[in-house]
């Protein structure tokens, strides 16, 4: 008989890459490469989409002959690929959605094309590139376990800090952390003091030089082409969750039932949480549903009742900080309701993501060349994102 096929993908930007094995590999060796076949795809593109591919079709081709050589993966980092690829990229606008964006430090703002620029089109004689600018995402991805009441059952928090680099001349680069950063848990009877950063696990990528690490809290780094990541972090523990969930669910009759949803942003005035989504699933037996938004909303924000998933879909394109909205769901079913059919209700599972933000409050205190004879001082372009990885509220 013939051996069996193994399928496995990975999913970037809306787009799928996928492959399909005859034997039995590694799948997290393989889900590896795939990732970093999109990750060269996007180096050599600046983006990822469905038109950058349609146009740079000969080019990713040419990468991916010299990425695998049958089924083999032989080199799979953008800088090594430079010397066996001679195409040229064709450039394409960026993604809507990924026209935020990035603000500096001095508190400019930097065109949202800058960092979509391919590598191979910014290298010249000169070096890296004919601007001098480096982009840096200080990104978290929050897990969080609300019980019905509103308690956090479990938190924690998968954090990065991910680099784009276009300097002349590849310099050595230096970054600075807090300086109270304590990394894993203190000893029992000690405290970490008022206001420091405590991280749980900590790990750097290979060009990272840690010599000056434990003393100061500082790296130093030769940046390579693309985007990297120059190192991972992750906080398992209690944190300020920025979104409160509270729900109430109340049976008005043995058909009807309404449930009330409120959701509280805790962060300062001065931000807000952008594009938030929440799904709360409803029994298979919902014959109606009528939704209602108790506080004012803006242009774009509702709620519906999506029949086919058999859940209410709830959107706020912008919701400010240190505020609250409160959704209420009327629902008639078609048979009486019981303990099972109460058990088909949520869990509430919210999506979001917040802008200049960041829950575990590590910082960036400076990024500079480390030559300090330097003619020019690169454009630092700082930006702090946080976001949803798994949001939910029991019922």
């Amino acid at each position: 008989p013939p051996p069996p096929l193994s399928y496995l993908h990975v999913r970037r930007s809306g787009l799928i890459f996928g492959c399909r094995t005859l034997s039995n590999p590694s799948p997290s060796s393989t889900l590896e490469l795939l990732s970093k076949i999109a990750r060269v795809f996007k180096d050599y593109c600046g983006t990822l989409s469905e038109e950058a591919i349609r146009k740079n079709f000969v080019l990713l081709y040419e990468l991916l002959d010299e990425m695998l050589d049958y089924g083999y993966p032989q080199v799979t980092t953008t800088e090594n690929l430079k010397t066996f690829v001679y195409n040229t990229p064709v450039p394409t606008a960026p993604p809507p959605s990924s026209s935020k964006s990035s603000s500096s430090a001095s508190g400019k703002t930097a065109a949202a094309s800058s960092v979509h620029k391919p590598v191979s089109l910014s290298t010249g004689a000169q070096g890296k590139g004919d601007k001098n600018e480096i982009f840096v995402d200080i990104l978290e991805r929050l897990n969080v376990l609300f019980s019905p009441n509103g308690y956090v059952l479990n938190s924690s928090i998968d954090g990065c800090i991910q680099m784009k680099s276009y300097l002349t001349g590849n310099p050595e680069l230096r970054l600075a952390l807090n300086e109270d950063l304590v990394v894993g848990k203190p000893a029992p009877g000690s405290s970490p003091g008022y206001g420091a950063v405590v991280l749980d696990d900590l790990n750097f990528s290979d060009v990272a030089n840690l010599s000056e690490f434990d003393a100061s809290r500082t790296l130093s780094f030769y940046p390579p082409d693309g985007e990297f990541v120059l190192l991972n972090y992750r906080i398992a523990g209690e944190y300020p969750c920025p979104f409160k969930i509270r729900p109430a669910v109340e049976q008005v009759s043995p058909t009807r039932l309404e449930i009330t949803v409120t959701v509280r942003c805790d962060v300062p005035p001065d931000n807000y949480g952008a594009n938030v989504s929440i799904r709360i699933p409803l029994p298979r037996s919902t014959a109606t549903v009528s939704c209602e938004l108790l506080t004012p909303s803006a242009q774009g924000d509702g709620a519906e009742y999506v029949q086919n998933l058999r859940h209410v879909a709830w959107a706020v394109k912008k919701f400010p900080g240190a505020s609250e909205q409160t959704l209420k769901i009327k629902v008639s079913t078609e048979s009486p309701l019981t303990s099972q059919t109460n058990k088909e209700i949520g869990p509430i599972s919210m999506g979001f993501e917040i802008p200049m933000f960041n829950v575990s409050n590590l910082q960036v205190r400076y990024l500079r060349i480390a030559d300090t004879g330097a003619k020019t001082a690169p454009f630092r372009w700082v930006r702090y994102v946080t976001q949803s990885s798994s949001y939910v509220c029991r019922l």
